[in-house]
């Protein structure tokens, strides 16, 4: 059996002719097949779904709140961007109206009518556009439909926006039961800031993580961006150390994908003010070594976390997930989202599914409505079944991102296969990764070496089926 890196997952120095050799574009994986390959939804297939669940899986609830007051230029999002308080409102009775119509399709007698929930997400947008008796609402509504795992044993948790949080918003989150959050920094220099519209000062990002842990919330992540308008090497250095002096328990460092032709916020940003390929490389091979330097794990995929953080801790025991919502340590749960766009994932005992709302709002709320009228039809407009031969390959890929190792006898042992004959091709293309010493290859399976670990999914890619010319234009580079 390959042991891969779990016994330590400190990454080499960067390297930066390797990284321009294997730097394609590729996605990122929160699931296999990739939502690209979403098809048209039938009327009943989604009632089908939930009902035939295994009831005995706990749930990962995850809601879409998709307002924002501010439009960020870099976003990639379909976001809403309104100051009236009135259109979370109005969306809140919409959102209330989808989890009551999917409750009574999770709630049986074998759960005693309130399905069993051990982690919980608010993404958007901005979840902290609701106002705190909003959330109280929501929360307490969420209380009467679901049994939520106790609060020392669930992960429970809520992106910010740093300008976007009252007076007692942060103590509100912790009184219901919140336990980690995650801040959208970006970047502290002024100057990039001003030109991606999205300004904020360092003493109000360190404010919020000293009161978040007075408050006693488990765990802190920031979100950083590199590549965005006037960074430079040097200044996106100083970024790290004031990000660093905080000490956040997790980092998530994205790559920001210049895309204006797709998303029309982006045109207001000028290519002239973007950093150059190899300034835009520098700027990340000294935020890897810092953050290494640090003492901060690799997880993958962007993301960073101190070596006593709960995603650092699976990873290196070999308990890492990855789904819609990146990684968690939650492997068990089915994921059911609620509002516009909001993503699904449900296995029973023969098949997997993933589901998708609509991403419009108008068509999400005439989704919703169209429900109250049809019990044979819920919000999704979109579904994937994934077949044997996709179990198998998500089980490659995500043991590849996750764990950095692959073990053939376990592969023939879950798929009844010879992972070394079915993979043949495979194995063949990831030669010269073996030759440039990113990976490990052996009669054992495959082992993705520190050297390898930031191409990890340049690794993963190879066992896409669904990865072709058809899809390429849709994703960013890896770097």
């Amino acid at each position: 059996m390959i042991e891969g890196s779990l016994g330590s997952k400190k990454l080499p120095k960067f390297d930066e002719a390797l990284i321009q050799k294997y730097n394609r574009s590729g996605p990122r994986y929160t699931s296999y097949p990739t939502a690209l390959e979403f098809a048209p939804i039938p009327d009943g297939v989604e009632v089908k779904i939930l009902n035939q669940r295994e009831t005995a899986a706990p749930l990962s609830l995850y809601f879409h709140i998709p307002f924002c007051r501010h439009l960020c230029y870099y976003c990639a999002c379909n976001k809403i961007i309104t100051k009236k308080n009135s259109d979370s409102g109005d969306y809140l009775q919409y959102l209330m109206s989808e989890i009551t119509a999917k409750h009574k399709l999770l709630a049986n007698a074998a759960n005693q009518y309130k399905p069993f929930v051990k982690q919980l997400h608010f993404g958007g947008g901005t979840p902290t556009f609701l106002q705190d008796e909003e959330l109280v609402q929501l929360w307490q509504f969420l209380q009467d439909k679901f049994e939520f795992a106790p609060e020392n044993e669930g992960d429970y948790s809520i992106e910010i926006d740093p300008r976007e949080l009252g007076e007692n918003t942060l103590a509100t989150l912790r009184n219901l039961g919140f336990n980690r959050i995650s801040l959208g920094v970006q970047d502290l220099d002024n100057q990039v800031q001003i030109a991606v519209n999205r300004v904020h000062d360092s003493e109000l990002i360190a404010n919020i993580l000293t009161e978040a842990r007075e408050l006693g919330f488990h765990s802190i992540n920031l979100d950083l961006i590199y590549g965005l308008p006037h960074q430079t090497p040097e200044s996106f250095a100083k970024t790290v150390e004031q990000i660093l002096a905080m000490s956040p328990d997790r980092l998530s460092v994205f790559n920001y994908a210049h895309l204006p032709e797709r998303f029309k916020a982006q045109r207001q940003i000028k290519d002239e003010d973007l950093p150059t390929p190899s300034e835009k490389l520098a700027i990340l091979g000294n935020t890897i070594n810092t953050l290494t330097d640090a003492g901060y794990q690799y997880i993958g995929i962007d993301h960073f976390a101190k070596p006593d953080d709960e995603l650092a801790i699976a990873q290196r025991e070999g308990k890492l997930h990855r789904n819609f919502q990146g990684y968690t340590i939650m492997s068990d749960c089915d994921l059911v989202g609620f509002g516009v766009s909001a993503i699904s994932q449900i296995s029973n005992a023969t098949s997997r599914y993933m589901l998708q709302n609509a991403t419009d709002l108008q068509d999400y709320e005439n989704s919703v409505l169209a429900a109250k009228n049809n019990p044979a039809k819920l919000t999704a407009v979109k579904y994937i079944k994934t077949s044997i031969k996709d179990r198998l390959r998500e089980y490659v890929i995500m043991n590849l991102l996750c764990h950095d190792y692959l073990d053939f006898k376990d592969v023939n042992q879950k798929f009844g296969i010879d992972a070394v004959t079915y993979f043949i091709d495979e194995i063949k293309q990831l030669g010269q990764m073996q030759a440039d010493k990113l990976i490990d290859m052996d009669a054992a399976g495959i082992r993705i070496l520190p050297k390898g670990r930031l191409l990890g999914r340049n690794v993963a890619m190879v066992f896409d089926e669904y990865l072709g010319k058809k899809h390429q234009n849709r994703f960013s580079k890896v770097i």
